[in-house]
């Protein structure tokens, strides 16, 4: 792995400094779908695909004779790379974290279907981009960059870097939620984060459903901050500036695949849907500019709660 200083420049950041109305050019919701394959099940018992994909954003399903179509803000077929849905989706994000920003990239949709699969190069290809930026455009400013990776499990938080320690969720006199505990760390290259997602990866909580062997049954939160030091003073704690966070949702499924599922099984199912719910009203209330966003619906949309900025769908 390169060191950060060798890394190739891309497309959206190799013009520098950054480009501030390219920055305020970026959506406050952005929804993308991506078209996944036939898998082999369906392979194996001849099921056709029903979806077609015209144009850059409309997204077709056809159902017998029946036509429906939908549009989003982007939509990426079967054949693109990971890479590429990086650059239409958290790319145009990352320089606004250092501009006192916090975005959130979301993957959204049924068990099964490659959401973890989708998520996973995503916040090592920003941290890239990242180091990137604080070696060229802000070079010697003081930034520094720091990973912390949990999980909501049953309602409650447990930290993937710290042998899934439990963790308290706290609100301050500003009304700003605090996570108690949480371990954080510092890290200057791309390989360290690797070994960290890595890490905790292995420790999120799994399980076996009607509808997919291995499902994700908490949501996986990874977090990118951007602090920056006070007055160039390595004594003092650093002052946060930005943050970009990362979240592998636990899976949704239908209510014909759920019929095997066991009682503890169907308990998390119900917790997990409550929490996505929350999800979505918080996303229709800001989508429609209402004063009032309900994040206290459950600990998913309270821990984003200054956050929910950007949001990745895979269908």
């Amino acid at each position: 792995m390169p060191k950060p200083d060798a890394l190739p420049e891309n497309g959206y950041l190799k013009s520098l400094p950054v480009d501030k109305e390219k920055l305020a050019s970026v959506a406050k919701i952005k929804v993308v779908i991506r078209k996944r394959p036939l898998n082999k099940k369906e392979i194996a018992k001849k099921k056709e695909d029903i979806i077609s994909i015209e144009g850059a954003s409309n997204f077709d399903l056809t159902e017998y004779v029946e036509r429906h179509e939908f549009v989003f803000d982007a939509v990426l077929d079967e054949d693109v790379s990971n890479d590429e849905v990086y650059r239409e989706t958290v790319e145009p994000v990352v320089p606004a974290i250092f501009q006192r920003t916090k975005a959130t990239c979301f993957a959204y949709g049924q068990t099964g279907i490659g959401k973890t699969f989708t998520m996973k190069p995503l916040p090592l290809k920003a941290s890239q981009d990242i180091l990137r930026l604080m070696n060229h455009a802000y070079k010697n400013q003081g930034f520094q960059l720091f990973v912390s990776f949990f999980e909501i499990y049953g309602g409650k938080l447990f930290d993937l870097l710290n042998d899934r320690k439990k963790l308290l969720m706290r609100e301050d006199g500003k009304q700003k939620v605090c996570i108690v505990g949480l371990q954080e760390y510092r890290v200057n290259d791309v390989e360290m984060i690797r070994e960290l997602i890595e890490k905790g990866n292995a420790t999120r909580n799994t399980g076996t459903t009607g509808a997919n062997e291995e499902s994700s049954r908490s949501h996986a939160i990874l977090q990118l901050a951007i602090k920056r030091l006070v007055d160039g003073n390595e004594s003092k704690p650093p002052r946060p500036i930005g943050k970009l966070s990362f979240i592998d949702l636990a899976c949704s499924e239908r209510g014909a695949d759920t019929t095997n599922n066991d009682k503890q099984t169907r308990i998390e199912g119900a917790e997990i849907n409550k929490s996505l719910l929350a999800l979505k009203e918080c996303i229709r209330a800001l989508d429609n500019d209402q004063t009032h966003i309900p994040f206290r619906g459950s600990k998913l949309t309270e821990v984003l709660r200054d956050s929910l900025l950007v949001t990745l769908a895979l269908s």
